[in-house]
């Protein structure tokens, strides 16, 4: 006997240690209702086997029980009204005394030998209307390691009995047995009948091979033994749960009860990694729709570089081909000669006119060139916004706010997003998320039109600001070159080194017409990039928040099964 409780008592440690770490996950989980359970769960591991009579009012579970015990004692009192207001856990004490633990639970201790065994569990109805009775009841069954469903024998076909069953059965698999009773007001055949119906009831229900007795507690009470079915169910309870055998299939069943809730865990585990992957997805679709849209405005930009840089050569040349073509030694002494009689004819006002025609002709070309392609890449740049605008109202939800386990993640999750739905949707709105500064203190002669517009409206605006002022100071740059140029030309200066000075001139202003415009519009296509990624922060926060989340509740369940399957493992062999 030492030995057997050693071996016992190491058990009960052992189990006590392994639902003390479920406890704290269900806690680190923040799942209150399971961190209640669990709690509970350990409290009574080394209490009895627990018996919990479950069945609907006036079924007979008080009669039941009070001829099960086998005392002369009324334990639980019987009365043609409903009598059972409160839950009743019946367990052995060696005088009778009566604890009340709160408004619907007492615990009545009793010198009855069964109970150092077992105790009892007496609930109310299944369908009674007494407020937190059901909730009460339902808080026991995970504790619970067999339940004996009580049905009346004329009839075990009522509703709220087996809803009931669906609840204890499908969410914690408890052993079950089915007790019909009060069988001495029914027929034999039709017994047999209803015990079918409801053996057939319970397959449907997914429980294999239900144990199922037929017993009259009257009968018993009248000593009637030899027909009132009770030896049958005694012979059971001793067969398969007294004898020694209580304490250890009471651990394997808090074992198997630990296994159902860690089960239940990872199972709401694998939703939020669905989630967390989904969210993943889109966060990474998100920065390649970025990047593509980043690279496709890039493109446009080149492109609208070598349009303008085209028109620049093309009226630059024709310009140096005047040049050319007036600064013969003819023309040159020509326009000397009759500049005595006319300034008009001089080779100062003629290079004059020079100058003003190639400043008149870059303007006009390169504004309606940057016309043309600053819309493109304003819609580009427009239409960037606006596919990710559309991504984020349309991210896929997989953990919903009515889940089992992770229902506070799912509303956290939801938060967030929505938070980042409608700051995305102000973002869009406001014209300072699209303007340019610089170009804007540049010429405050646009400014008011930046003021007025908003959000992606002023992206055109800017655009065309940007390469404008850019144009502008450039060709400005070439056109005072070649003003000072055309002021130095004399007779005595080389035909040569007038070309070739200004072709250099040329030449810078048109690698400035490049480099300037092409950092000025792509650095601003960078900047919306970053701005609109910047609206991400605090969902890239949950993100790596959950990574951290999922992965350690992972590992801790993962530990918990392993722990629990060798555990469970172990008792059995020994309850074999």
């Amino acid at each position: 006997m030492p030995i057997i409780n050693n071996k016992l008592q190491n058990y009960r440690s052992r189990v006590d240690e392994i639902v003390k770490d479920l406890h704290s996950l269900t806690i680190f989980i923040a799942h209150k209702e399971l961190a209640e359970t669990v709690s509970e769960l350990r409290n009574r591991i080394n209490e009895p086997f627990m018996f919990v009579i479950v069945g609907e009012v006036k079924a007979g579970k008080s009669s039941f029980i009070n001829a099960l015990l086998q005392t002369d004692k009324e334990i639980c009192k019987v009365s043609p009204a409903p009598m059972t207001d409160t839950i009743q856990q019946i367990t052995y004490g060696d005088e009778e005394a009566e604890i009340v633990v709160n408004p619907y639970l007492k615990k009545l201790y009793y010198p009855i030998e069964i109970l150092k065994e077992i105790s009892i569990v007496d609930t109310p109805g299944t369908n009674t209307i007494i407020a937190h009775h059901q909730e009460i009841t339902e808080s026991f069954i995970p504790a619970s390691d067999l339940i004996v469903f009580v049905f009346e024998a004329k009839n075990p076909y009522r509703q709220s009995a087996w809803d009931f069953l669906d609840f204890i059965y499908s969410d914690w698999r408890r052993k079950i047995i089915f007790v019909l009773q009060q069988k001495d007001l029914l027929n034999e055949n039709d017994l047999m009948i209803n015990m079918k119906e409801v053996s057939e009831f319970a397959q449907k229900k997914g429980i294999v091979s239900p144990q199922i007795f037929s017993v009259s507690a009257k009968d018993e009470l009248d000593k009637k033994y030899e027909i009132s079915g009770f030896p049958e169910i005694r012979n059971f309870i001793e067969k398969n749960i007294t004898g020694g055998k209580a304490s250890f299939l009471k651990l394997e069943n808090n074992i198997q009860t630990s296994i159902n809730i860690n089960e239940r865990i990872f199972k709401g585990l694998s939703d939020r990694k669905q989630q967390l992957e989904s969210d993943i997805i889109f966060r990474n679709d998100i920065k390649e729709t970025l990047s593509t849209q980043e690279i496709r405005s890039f493109k446009q930009v080149d492109i609208l570089v070598e349009n303008l840089l085209a028109g620049y050569d093309k009226i630059t040349l024709k310009a140096e081909k005047d040049l050319d073509n007036e600064l013969s030694f003819i023309l040159l002494l020509k326009r000397t000669f009759t500049s005595i009689f006319s300034k008009k004819t001089s080779s100062k006002a003629w290079l004059e006119a020079l100058s003003a025609q190639l400043e008149n002709d870059l303007s006009s070309d390169l504004k309606r060139r940057l016309e043309d392609s600053a819309n493109d890449l304003a819609d580009t740049i427009q239409q960037m916004a606006k596919i990710i605008d559309l991504k984020i109202q349309s991210s896929k939800t997989i953990l919903k706010d009515n889940h089992d386990i992770f229902s506070d993640i799912s509303d956290r999750r939801a938060h967030v997003l929505k938070e980042l739905q409608e700051a995305f949707g102000k973002f869009i709105n406001r014209s300072e998320n699209f303007s340019g500064e610089e170009s804007i203190n540049q010429n405050q002669a646009i400014a008011p039109n930046i003021a007025t517009g908003s959000g992606l409206a002023i992206v055109g605006i800017v655009l065309a600001t940007t390469t404008k002022l850019a144009v502008l100071d450039i060709t400005g740059g070439v056109l005072t070159a070649v003003g000072v140029l055309f002021a130095g030309i004399t007779m005595g200066v080389s035909r040569y080194k007038i070309l070739k000075n200004y072709r250099e001139e040329v030449i810078k202003g048109r690698e400035r017409l490049s480099d300037e415009v092409t950092e000025k519009l792509k650095s601003y296509i960078k900047i919306i990039k970053s701005k609109i990624d910047s609206n991400f922060i605090n969902f890239d926060a949950m993100i790596e928040n959950e990574n951290q989340q999922v992965k350690l509740i992972g590992e801790k369940h993962n530990d918990l099964k392993n722990r629990l399957l060798i555990l469970e493992k172990e008792i059995h062999q020994v309850i074999e």
